[in-house]
Order: structure tokens, then sequence, then C-alpha cells
């Protein structure tokens, strides 16, 4: 701010392991966010180190940082942020274009990962075409399409009414079954309750780091 430096995450450290599913709560200012864009590399941080799958990469370059996106990071937003010229089938392929795989392979992987969320009748469908639920059922496709090494949901059913939340949540847990690590930043403890640990911030401290002990779930 200016120059004036702002600490937002105080010696923080934090361990998520594979095939884990994750919940950070924490009330504004607490640094969810800045540790959610820490974790998706969406930004680096200014002292310490982040380790994904084995590799540092806090001291990374823009365009190394932005491989590891593609290939690491499944991201999922509240906003969805689809493409409103593609096809549902269009924007999940989007990643495997920039892996560079060719247009047959890309289709294909689409339309199974589309059918994981059960929205393939609608692959050729627009995002003005879809309900909010399947705008989100498209973006948890496309986050799944590159097999990344973690899915990072930020408040994923913030736009969606009670019904449709419970239904995105559902497919969550699915994901979560095929052995898949997931990190969901959510305001709501009923969103948050899906997950099987739940971290809770403030202040730029991790207030507490506990197991969900209602999922009684071993991965």
């Amino acid at each position: 701010m200016g120059k004036n430096e702002l600490e937002v995450l105080k010696g923080i450290s934090l361990d998520i392991f594979k095939s884990e599913y994750v919940a950070l709560m924490g009330p504004s200012g607490s640094g969810k966010s800045t540790l959610m864009n820490i974790i998706g590399c969406l930004d680096s941080p200014s002292g310490g180190n982040y380790i994904l799958n084995g590799q540092d990469v806090s001291k990374m370059e823009d365009n190394a940082l932005a491989e590891v996106r593609n290939k690491e990071i499944g991201f999922v937003f509240q906003q969805f942020n689809l493409l409103p010229r593609l096809t549902a089938k269009e924007n999940v392929a989007l990643p495997l274009v920039y892996a560079g795989m060719s247009r047959r392979a890309r289709n294909e992987k689409a339309l199974h990962v589309l059918d994981m969320v059960n929205l393939t009748d609608r692959s050729h469908h627009k995002p003005n075409e879809l309900s909010g639920g399947q705008c989100q059922r498209v973006a948890i496709a496309r986050a799944l399409v590159n097999d990344p090494s973690i899915i990072l949901a930020d408040e994923p059913t913030g736009n969606l009414d009670t019904k449709t939340s419970y239904e995105i949540m559902e497919i969550f847990d699915k994901i979560h079954s095929d052995k898949n690590t997931i990190v969901l930043v959510t305001h709501e403890t009923d969103i948050a309750n899906h997950a099987r640990r739940v971290v809770r911030l403030r202040d730029g401290i991790i207030e507490s780091d506990m197991k969900n002990e209602s999922k009684n779930v071993t991965v």
C-alpha cells in the first residue's frame, strides 16, 4: 500500500497431502485469499517456501508459474469464468489447447469429464444457454480436464441457490472419492462440512486446523 508493507500471512506453516479434502475458512482480512492465491501459484510469497509436488515454486518466474498452474492446478471460481462464445465442451477443452493436445484428443477428454459431472447432453450449449449450476459443472469439468494435482475451489457455491449448492458439493464429494486433492475456500460452515479437514485463519495466522469428525472416511 504505497510505501507501506502489509504483512498478510504471518509465519504460516501448512501441509496438505495427496487426496486430502481441506476447507480454508476465516473472516474478511484473515489472509485466506492470499493463502489461496499462493497455493494456486497466482501470487508468490515474499518469504518462506511453497513446495508443490516436491518442486519449490515460490521463486519461479511468471512464465514458469503459468505452466505450473496449467499442469498442476484446476481452478473453480465463484463467478464460473467461462468464455461466453465457446460451448461447454470448448470451455472444458481450453486448458488442453495450452497443453498442446490434438483436437481429437481434446474433444474426447472434454466429453469424458463432462460425463463425470453429468453434463454430456449440454456439451454444445454456450454459457448463456445454461443455468448457474450447469455453468459451475462446466467449470468443475474444466478444472479436472488436465488431471491436476490440486483442485482449488474459491467459494464455488457463492452464486448458487441452496438446492444447486448441495448438488455441486455432491460432485466435489465424488471427485474426492476418486482420490483427487481438493482445497476449498468458503465462508459457509455447511459447505466446509463437506471437507475432511477444516483450517481456520484469523489475522494472518492459523487459528485452528482440525479433522472434520463428521466425515469418518479414510483416504
